[in-house]
């Protein structure tokens, strides 16, 4: 990973890990149908109205940003999208898990998580679905279901001895292993992340399993 020149205009374009796998399965797997946009790298923050030097500089700061080249890892960009939401809009989408403050189960046992999308008039389902990933699938399995679920969108990436899941749905089933994979440990822990499909919005939910008794 690099830095990108900013004073001048480029655009540095690869395919993930996700897309190359799709590109060497061949036939019609690898096939773009949407885009979006997204400004992880950009920390408003440092917009300063209060420049010295006038209104053209408020910006400066944030123009001046290093930027980053492309990198292939889905899991880890774009996770700040850009999105098209109504004039009237005055607080971004916020999303629910319905799980509390996370997800607790024990070995076999299993949960649906159905997020809910918040917005100033109310809360309801996104109409495009959820994108999940749950962090470790030694520890569950994990499937997407209800309308927008596509299996043939989802990916496995191993980091290590973690393997992560991304899957597409209007809610989500884990299912706790029944395999003893505690070691001399009683609870093992992940983390889900959702994002709405259509705002953008997002939330990471943490994820304990708890050894039953006599596993």
């Amino acid at each position: 990973m690099g830095y990108l020149n900013n004073q001048v205009v480029t655009v540095d374009a690869i395919l993930t890990k996700k897309g190359r796998e799709l590109l060497a399965q061949g036939g019609n797997a690898f096939n773009i149908t949407q885009f979006s946009l997204a400004d992880d790298e950009v920390d408003y923050s440092l917009y300063n109205p209060n420049h010295p030097s006038g209104s053209a500089y408020y910006g400066e700061a944030i123009e001046n940003m290093p930027i980053l080249e492309a990198f292939p890892n889905e899991l880890q960009t774009m996770k700040y999208k850009l999105v098209t939401l109504p004039r009237s809009t005055v607080v971004m989408p916020t999303l629910r898990p319905g799980t509390g403050a996370g997800i607790e189960i024990t070995t076999g046992e299993s949960i649906t998580i159905t997020p809910q999308t918040q917005t100033f008039s109310g809360t309801s389902a996104e109409a495009e679905g959820y994108t999940a990933t749950f962090s470790n699938i030694t520890y569950a399995t994990f499937n997407g279901g209800g309308t927008g679920s596509n299996p043939d969108l989802n990916s496995n990436q191993t980091l290590g001895t973690n393997v992560s899941k991304t899957v597409t749905g209007m809610n989500f089933e884990l299912v706790g292993t029944s395999i003893n994979i505690f070691g001399s440990l009683n609870v093992l822990y992940a983390t889900l992340t959702i994002v709405g499909r259509g705002t953008g919005a997002r939330i990471q939910v943490p994820f304990q399993i708890t050894r039953a008794a006599g596993l």
